[in-house]
């Protein structure tokens, strides 16, 4: 096997701190085709669908990959934008808000942004990241409660990249961060906003992406830090029991998913007499399809249905100025401990240090 290296590696090259800003990916296009693509890569991942290979194969690629493209397509294009995936969009405004943010207090970092499922896929981010001379590596998947189906699947696919690499980088990983103080008071500033500029409903949903219960039982710790995520941002809301509700939202199949499900319960809600209710959804970092047509759009038609009179969906974070500080508080947190993030001075520090690095190799005989 060829491993990749630097076979012409320069003296003056300074090792930089790089950040992989992962995200779950989606279709390059709202079009049944591309909708194909990036389900068969979605759902071929063992960590989404835990079952035995030879019989998914079979039932995602006679059946699933048959008839699901079509409808599938049919929701993005109710949510497409003119820039393309909204999912993509935020996520790109956000990752070029965090490098500027870190550029603002000093930081000599490279930011790239790589999908799990579709483009830019996480191994050309990180190969830009290689080319950039990025030899300690923060990964930073975009899911604030952890699940072997995100968060974990994101390693793998590092892990996967990492293994051609003849050059491995220093490696960490910023696993989960559902109860960061930064995140909630962001979550909270939205609600308190919302509730400002809109009034507040009678009940607060907090949905979060379903699992297979199966997960849980299975020891995945998402459920858990899901409810810990909705308590911590309630109390900072100051809601007493009765006035909130989380729920799950999301599911695919026949098996049992994480319950109560959100649109279930905003039934449950409108036939007993709640009219007005506020949803949020503090598990997606960025709008996507799951919150801006499931939720936004579709769970709205079903409360107003029900008897509802007002469904009113506080957008994800997004680029939002609290959100991006609380990332790049949590970059600046797990840099700690590595050189580089100490220099000061940002780019211009980082220069001053290859030349010192160039000049201390050419005393001791280096050619360049």
């Amino acid at each position: 096997m060829n491993f990749k290296g630097y076979s012409d590696y320069r003296h003056d090259t300074v090792a930089r701190i790089g950040v992989l800003v992962a995200s779950l990916g989606t279709p390059e296009a709202p079009t049944a085709s591309a909708v194909r693509r990036f389900l068969a890569s979605f759902l071929s991942d063992p960590r989404v669908v835990e079952l035995p290979r030879p019989v998914w194969w079979l039932i995602l690629h006679g059946i699933i990959l048959r008839i699901r493209p079509s409808p599938v397509a049919r929701l993005y294009q109710s949510i497409w934008r003119e820039d393309g995936s909204p999912l993509l969009s935020f996520a790109r405004r956000v990752g070029q808000s965090l490098q500027a943010e870190l550029d603002s207090r000093g930081r000599s970092i490279e930011i790239r942004l790589g999908m799990r499922h579709g483009l830019p896929s996480i191994e050309t981010a990180l190969e830009e990241l290689r080319q950039a001379g990025v030899q300690r590596l923060l990964v930073f998947p975009l899911y604030p409660q952890y699940s072997g189906s995100t968060t974990g699947s994101t390693f793998d696919a590092v892990a996967q990249v990492l293994s051609t690499w003849r050059w491995v980088p220093e490696l960490r990983m910023i696993a989960q961060y559902h109860d960061h103080s930064g995140y909630l008071e962001a979550l909270a500033e939205t609600i308190r906003r919302s509730w400002k500029e809109a009034g507040r409903g009678e009940r607060l949903l907090i949905s979060f992406h379903g699992l297979p219960k199966r997960y849980l039982l299975a020891g995945d710790p998402y459920h858990c830090q899901c409810q810990k995520t909705a308590r911590l941002l309630t109390e900072r809301l100051g809601l007493k029991e009765g006035e909130w509700q989380i729920a799950f939202q999301s599911r695919f199949g026949r098996e049992e998913w994480l319950k109560p499900y959100a649109d279930h319960l905003l039934q449950a809600w409108a036939e007993a007499g709640i009219k007005r209710v506020d949803v949020v959804c503090p598990g997606f970092a960025v709008d996507c399809l799951e919150t801006l047509e499931e939720m936004a759009q579709r769970n709205r038609e079903l409360f107003l249905r029900a008897g509802g009179e007002e469904y009113r969906y506080i957008p994800a974070l997004n680029d939002e100025p609290a959100h991006i500080c609380a990332l790049t508080d949590l970059v600046e947190q797990h840099i700690q401990g590595w050189s580089e993030a100490d220099l000061g001075g940002g780019r211009e520090a980082t220069g001053q240090a290859a030349e010192r690095s160039r000049q201390r190799a050419l005393a001791l005989g280096a050619k360049q």
